[in-house]
C-alpha cells in the first residue's frame, strides 16, 4: 500500500529504510544523509505484506515549477520488480498536479540506467555527493 505525508509512524518506516539502504548498505554516513529537510518535506512510502517498507522518496518542490525527488530508495529485495518505477511516477505526478513541469534529482551513476529508462536526461558532468559519483539529471513533465 502506498501513503503520503509525514506522520510519526509513516516517518519511523522511512528513517528504517534509507538507514538500511543508505548507511548500512552503501556506508553514508548518518549525519549526512538525515538533514534539514527531513523535518519539513513529507514521503512516499511503499508498504508491503506486514507494513514491510519496500521503497520510498521524498517529495519536495525546489520551486514552483521543479520538483525534486530525493533520497529515493528501494529495499533489497524487492528491486528489479517495478516498484521505484512506479513510485517515482506517483511523485511526478503529484509535482504536476501542484504545477510542476519538470523534475531533477542528482543520480548515483550507477542508478543512471534507472533513471534514463524513466525518460530523464543526463544534465551535468558528474561530481562526488557525499563520497559517491553522482550526475544531475532532469526531465520534462509537461
Amino acid at each position: 500500500m502506498l501513503y503520503f505525508g509525514r506522520s510519526p509512524w509513516l516517518t519511523a518506516q522511512v528513517y528504517a529504510l534509507r538507514r538500511t539502504v543508505f548507511v548500512e548498505e552503501q556506508q553514508i554516513p548518518a549525519a549526512l544523509e538525515f538533514d534539514r529537510l527531513d523535518q519539513t518535506c513529507p514521503y512516499y512510502l511503499w508498504l508491503g505484506d506486514n507494513d514491510q517498507p519496500i521503497a520510498t522518496v521524498r517529495y519536495q518542490l525546489s520551486d514552483p515549477m521543479t520538483v525534486q525527488p530525493d533520497r529515493f530508495c528501494v529495499a533489497a529485495a524487492y528491486r528489479q520488480q517495478g516498484y521505484g518505477k512506479r513510485l517515482l511516477a506517483f511523485l511526478e505526478e503529484r509535482g504536476q498536479r501542484a504545477g510542476a513541469e519538470r523534475a531533477i534529482l542528482s543520480a548515483e551513476i550507477t542508478a543512471s540506467g534507472f533513471y534514463l529508462s524513466c525518460g530523464y536526461q543526463i544534465s551535468s558532468a558528474p561530481y562526488l555527493e557525499d563520497g559517491i559519483s553522482c550526475v544531475t539529471m532532469t526531465k520534462q513533465l509537461k
